[in-house]
This record gives structure tokens, sequence and C-alpha cells, in this order.
């Protein structure tokens, strides 16, 4: 239920105020890809400063994307920037389910030292052939694990190809990935549109990615997020969903328990689940 990924560059204070603002379904701070080697520090310095404010992104799911595990400066982002006031990272690169198990036990401890009263999601994006022929067992490393993200440049990158618009040599990966999300009972968010401008390319990107199982879609820029999010108009099954979402927490809350987690169709729901359920439901002004 996750339709649009707004990636912010995390060295940028004014795009990172801006976010407050915009209505994508998660919020992610990027610490990888858009900040420069030398700025790496005082991005997370930014993104740890912006994330004491969360509740200025109001129902939005908040994210931070770190650095891959290969590059050696994962557990140095997670220490910065884990805190009750992220609902997941995004892992980008990821090759194995080793190194998913890697970062959980490192979450664990930097929850346990900060006494955190949640459990930190992950997003494994998938931008290898590696990572693509595990990506099965890499989305059932861990229970932690509840989304897989294609990341389609880095992928031809991988495989010593160019991008193509029509998109034949990457067709096998981006089918094979919402598969796998699917087989593993999690969900898949599709590659980003890199081409700012055309809208009307990035709808018909979208509507490809829906055919093919992805529950949303990566953005790089604020006037992508509603092209994109009326592509995934919730299907009548994710809105019988997001109310028995609402329902059962909401009746944990009235009895005083606050929001807990709880079973719903023999799935674990909690608070980032109520939250995205509710937006559904409020975006379509029903109950």
């Amino acid at each position: 239920m996750f339709r649009t990924l707004l990636f912010i560059p995390g060295n940028n204070k004014r795009f990172i105020e801006k976010a407050k603002s915009l209505n994508a379904d998660i919020i992610c701070f990027d610490l990888e890809d858009s900040v420069p080697l030398n700025e790496k520090q005082a991005a997370r310095d930014l993104v740890s400063e912006a994330l004491e404010e969360k509740k200025d992104h109001g129902n939005r799911n908040v994210y931070v994307r770190i650095n891959s595990y290969e590059s050696g400066m994962s557990f140095q982002d997670l220490d910065a920037i884990v805190s009750d006031q992220i609902d997941g990272v995004v892992v980008p690169k990821v090759n194995n389910e080793k190194e998913v198990n890697y970062l959980v036990r490192s979450l664990i401890e930097s929850e346990r030292q900060k006494a955190m009263s949640k459990k930190i999601g992950i997003m494994a994006s998938i931008e290898s052939a590696q990572g693509l022929v595990n990506s099965y067992s890499i989305a059932t490393a861990d229970v932690r694990v509840k989304t897989l993200v294609f990341g389609v440049f880095d992928f031809l990158n991988d495989m010593g190809l160019d991008y193509v618009q029509d998109g034949i040599e990457y067709s096998f990966a981006r089918a094979k990935i919402p598969i796998d999300a699917r087989a593993a009972g999690i969900g898949a968010i599709d590659a980003i549109w890199h081409k700012v401008d055309d809208i009307e390319g990035l709808v018909r990107d979208a509507g490809t990615a829906k055919r093919l199982g992805y529950q949303g879609k990566c953005v790089i820029h604020p006037k992508q997020v509603e092209p994109v999010a009326n592509v995934f108009i919730p299907s009548n099954n994710e809105i019988d969903w997001a109310r028995k979402v609402v329902h059962a927490l909401e009746e944990i809350m009235e009895k005083g328990k606050g929001i807990g987690a709880v079973t719903v169709d023999g799935r674990m729901v909690d608070a980032a689940h109520y939250r995205q359920a509710k937006s559904v439901l409020d975006s379509l002004n029903i109950r």
C-alpha cells in the first residue's frame, strides 16, 4: 500500500524542509547516491536533526536510505539515524541474506542501546545480478524485511548494459522481483523514472509496474508523486485490508492500550500499518 516513495537528498536542507509539505506515502531521506562522499557526515547530521521533528510529517512513513553494506558506511549511518522517529531503512545494493542478517544485528544493538520502543523495518533494494538471483532469500532473511525495491540503473550497470526505454534489458529482473516478494509475503516497489519532465512516460511506466505486481514506485521529484499515486489507486482488496487494520487497531486504542501490534488476516500489523491504512481511507474519504 506504499504507492510513492520519494527520495530526499540528505545533504540538502531546503529539500529536507520542503518534505514536510509533500504528499508521498513514504518520505525517504537519502544518505546514499545523492550525497557525495565528502558530505556523508554532514548529511547524517542534517537527517538526524530532521528526524527529531517527525511529527511535522503527519501520517507519512519516514525512512532513510543508508549506504550499502559493501560500502562499509552502513553501520555508521545506522548509528546516526536509528531512533523511534523512523519507520524503517532502505538498504541499497543488497546481494544476499547474510548482508541483511549483519544489518539486523546492528539494528537490534542500536535499538537496545537507545532503549527504543519499536523495531525498525527494512526495505531491501535489489540492484545487482547476485541480488536478483537471491531476491527471494533476501525477502525471507528476517521478519524485518517488509519490501523489495528494484534499483534499475545500478542493476544495468552491474550487467554492463545501457538503459533503453523499451526495457528489454531489465524486463526479466523487473518481473522477477514482485514475484519473489509476493512469494515471501511482502510488497515490492518499482524503480525510479529518471526523466523528470516526461510525466506521460512516467504514467506509462508506472502502469507497467502495476501490471507486473508492484504496489508502488520510487520517485525523485515532487511533481512525480501525484501521477504515480493516481496509477496505484488502491484496489477493493487493499481498501478492505485498510479497513480491517484501522478497525482492529482503533479497537485496541479504545481499550486504552495504545497502538500495539495485532494480527489481521494472519499478518502482524502495527502503528506504521495503521498510519498507512488510515491515509488510504482518508484519501478516498471512506471508513
